[in-house]
């Protein structure tokens, strides 16, 4: 039981995470520009892309919905590339806050996943 509210607390912040987040790739994509790698491309267009698809898992796991478990896993899985593309970025700017930031962020990525396909596999 205390493992199975943990887990629904998790899924509760993951979509309290990604409808703050999506909201502010809509509102100021240019917020997100730095995180982008340099070989993708339409920045622009996939910083709302996500900011969408970022609403659109927190409304699904909010509502409960099977489907928003695996597509909460699956963006979290897309944007990981450039999650650690940025970690070795930033490296080489010197700021010890954005480098501890950078890294830290690429190993809490891994619970939310988790718990993602757990809630998607119904056994939240």
């Amino acid at each position: 039981m205390r493992a199975r509210k943990r887990n629904r607390a998790l899924l509760l912040l993951l979509a309290a995470l990604f409808l703050a987040s999506g909201v502010l790739h809509l509102v100021n994509p240019a917020a997100f520009e730095w995180l982008m790698p340099p070989w993708l491309p339409e920045h622009n267009f996939l910083i709302l892309l996500s900011g969408v698809f970022e609403i659109v898992c927190a409304v699904g796991l909010i509502a409960k919905q099977r489907w928003a478990g695996y597509l909460s896993a699956l963006v979290l899985l897309a944007v990981w590339p450039a999650n650690i593309w940025y970690a070795f970025d930033v490296l080489d700017q010197g700021n010890t806050g954005a480098i501890v930031a950078a890294w830290l962020r690429l190993p809490l990525q891994i619970p939310f996943i988790y718990g993602a396909i757990k809630f998607a596999r119904n056994r939240v």
